[in-house]
């Protein structure tokens, strides 16, 4: 018996967004909202109404932005294009260093590793650039790859399949509600992530013994509110 693991959990697969890294900051989304000539919290309104369907890979980046411009009545440069593209990679690459250290555990476990992220083409590219510790996950799904977003279930079982578990073996980690009720449905153990802390209560329920590093702060980048 894996003394570590009597929740008989054999995967854990961890959403990248909010769970893996940081939200984004006010002053970030302050930022990026400034050349629509909006207010932070409205603009994320605007920023979320179409990005499943960007993250679904339905919308190139000139398409996303160029819809958000029109609805925003801006009249944007290429340079300023070229600017969101790269803020938007940037206010989504803080990285958790507590969860990814509690992800290197898993994975040296023997306990397989899956990612699945809703993700635009974008996106994809530059954490794959930027974050080597993407090589600590035995699968990753990524929503514009597949031409599927959280929470149809045929995105959760791809991930399935990728480490080769059934749904009542594996373990899912979601910040967003509708993800993990989304993962539930199909027979996953999920755990909505709000805080390291709460986090690792709920791994504790569930009779999952590897636990992140509550000692450490979790607050080094202080999120903008959810608006989803």
């Amino acid at each position: 018996m894996d003394r570590s693991n009597p929740s008989k959990i054999k995967a854990v697969i961890l959403d990248y967004g909010e769970v893996l890294c940081y939200a984004p900051t006010a002053e970030e989304m302050g930022r990026m909202a400034a050349p629509f000539g909006m207010a932070p919290l409205p603009f994320r309104q605007l920023w979320d109404r179409d990005r499943l369907r960007y993250d679904r890979g339905d919308f190139s980046p000139e398409e996303y932005w160029s819809a958000l411009a029109k609805s925003a009545g801006a009249q944007l440069t290429p340079e300023q294009f070229a600017q969101l593209r790269q803020w938007d990679l940037e206010m989504w690459s803080h990285d958790n260093p507590t969860m990814v250290e509690w992800l290197r555990h898993i994975h040296s476990s023997g306990i397989k590793t899956a990612l699945l992220s809703n993700m635009p083409h974008d996106m994809v590219r530059h954490v794959r650039q930027t974050f080597a510790w993407l090589d600590q996950f035995d699968h990753q799904t990524f929503s514009a790859e597949v031409g599927l977003v959280k929470p149809d279930p045929a995105i959760y079982e791809h991930s399935l399949r990728g480490v080769g578990v059934a749904a009542s073996e594996a373990l899912f980690v979601d910040d967003k509600e509708r993800n993990v009720q989304g993962a539930q449905a199909v027979g996953i153990r999920a755990i909505q992530f709000r805080s390291v802390e709460q986090f690792a209560d709920d791994l504790k329920k569930v009779g999952f013994s590897i636990l992140p590093n509550t000692s450490r702060s979790n607050s080094a980048v202080l999120p903008v509110s959810r608006l989803v």
